[in-house]
């Protein structure tokens, strides 16, 4: 199957180069993030995607905070990350494809799509942006929310669609959805972190259960 090259930013990216302050505490997002990356949900691997890293996670850094903390472009192949690895993000502007950041690596190319989830309400507090083919494959048997193949990744286009699908529906009852744009593409989100990772985990189940008849 034909895809886009991973790890491709698109958006118009304002990046101050400086490191994080120690007051940002990485423990929890780290932590999924190490397990997400055990589930080859995030990672990388020479036979997928061209060998480019891929997935992402976030989270916001204040309860009322427009302001996210989001691991790095290209950091797959890092099995447990360190601050350096996170990027901050100050402002985004999904409608204008504008991303303001600060840290010592840029954000994920698909930080403009976590931005346009975090937008649709203040207690959406993560977002897990995973590859999963399990998943991704079977999103019509699991009558999962998706975006349609003509809205590619990283976009304005995929800012907007994300918007529609989730004014259109009660998020709280169904908090992951599948870009069906972007091979594998996966986006779970939730209240913590813990209900983000639970909800992938739990379709990826349901997923592999379809898949084994």
């Amino acid at each position: 199957m034909s895809h886009e090259q991973e790890g491709v930013i698109k958006y118009q990216l304002k990046h101050h180069l400086e490191s994080l302050s120690d007051d940002y505490s990485i423990t929890a997002i780290n932590a999924w993030r190490t397990l997400m990356y055990r589930l080859q949900l995030i990672g990388q691997d020479d036979a997928r995607y061209e060998g480019y890293g891929f997935g992402n996670i976030s989270q916001r850094i204040e309860f009322n905070s427009e302001q996210f903390m989001i691991s790095g472009t290209q950091t797959g192949h890092i099995p447990v990350l360190a601050i350096d690895n996170y990027c901050l993000v100050t402002s985004a502007t999904p409608e204008l494809n504008q991303i303001h950041a600060t840290g010592l690596c840029k954000p994920s190319s698909e930080a403009l799509t976590h931005a346009s989830v975090y937008l649709q309400d203040k207690k959406i507090q993560a977002v897990i942006h995973a590859h999963c083919p399990e998943i991704w494959r079977n999103t019509r048997k699991l009558k999962l929310s998706h975006t349609t193949k003509s809205v590619a990744y990283g976009t304005p286009e995929m800012a907007i669609a994300v918007n529609q699908l989730l004014q259109g529906e009660s998020w709280q009852q169904a908090s992951i959805f599948t870009l069906l744009g972007h091979e594998d593409g996966v986006i779970a989100f939730g209240e913590n972190l813990s209900q983000a990772a639970n909800v992938l985990i739990e379709k990826l189940s349901l997923a592999v259960a379809i898949e084994q008849g």
